[in-house]
């Protein structure tokens, strides 16, 4: 790894050095909702399996818009915006993103499989695939894609739903808890698609 304070021209804030002045909004170069909606998107679909908070529903639309992600499936209790506690968080990403509604998981693995989509569960299984690791992502234009799917705050995935999926990727993890929330899982998991397939 490398060790920032080894680069002589990049001597460290203590010593007076200016990192950086922070961007204005303006200065982000943001693209409308209409040209998001336009926009090549990375092909992962993100399906979130019985999670109860809307604030973490709105927090991974937020991580979903930030990475152009396909779409977000919504599933069983999952809500639906619009919602004034998913705005919250989502801060209009619900707007941009587009989701679609089943009444339960297991019919959503069986649309994406029907589609053409390698199905990840996201949980803590016996075989699983540990994170970072290369993951399989289409490169072509196809309609082929990935989808990931995230469970409920205390149950995760659904055993049954588990079963569907064409595999399960867990993130190590050293503490005692061996649990996260919801949200900052999702966007552990779709920032290491997005890097293995947009960089």
């Amino acid at each position: 790894m490398i060790n920032p304070s080894d680069n002589n021209e990049n001597p460290s804030p203590r010593e007076g050095h200016r990192v950086g002045r922070k961007l204005r909004t303006v200065e982000m170069n943001r693209i409308s909702i209409e040209e998001f909606r336009e926009a090549e998107k990375m092909p992962l679909i993100v399906v979130l399996d019985d999670v109860r908070s809307m604030y973490n529903i709105g927090s991974v639309f937020r991580t979903c818009d930030a990475f152009r992600v396909e779409a977000i499936y919504l599933c069983g209790i999952t809500a639906c915006p619009p919602h004034q506690e998913i705005h919250k968080t989502a801060l209009g990403a619900e707007d941009s993103v587009r989701w679609r509604y089943f009444k339960t998981a297991q019919e959503a693995v069986e649309q994406l499989h029907e589609d053409g989509y390698f199905v990840w569960s996201v949980e803590q299984c016996e075989g699983s695939v540990k994170a970072p690791t290369p993951l399989q992502l289409p490169r072509g234009g196809g309609s082929e894609g990935v989808a990931v799917i995230l469970g409920n705050e205390v149950k995760g995935v659904h055993q049954e739903v588990i079963d569907m999926s064409d595999a399960c990727l867990e993130i190590p993890q050293f503490g005692t808890k061996h649990s996260m929330n919801v949200s900052v899982t999702a966007g552990i998991v779709i920032w290491e698609f997005a890097r293995q397939y947009l960089f």
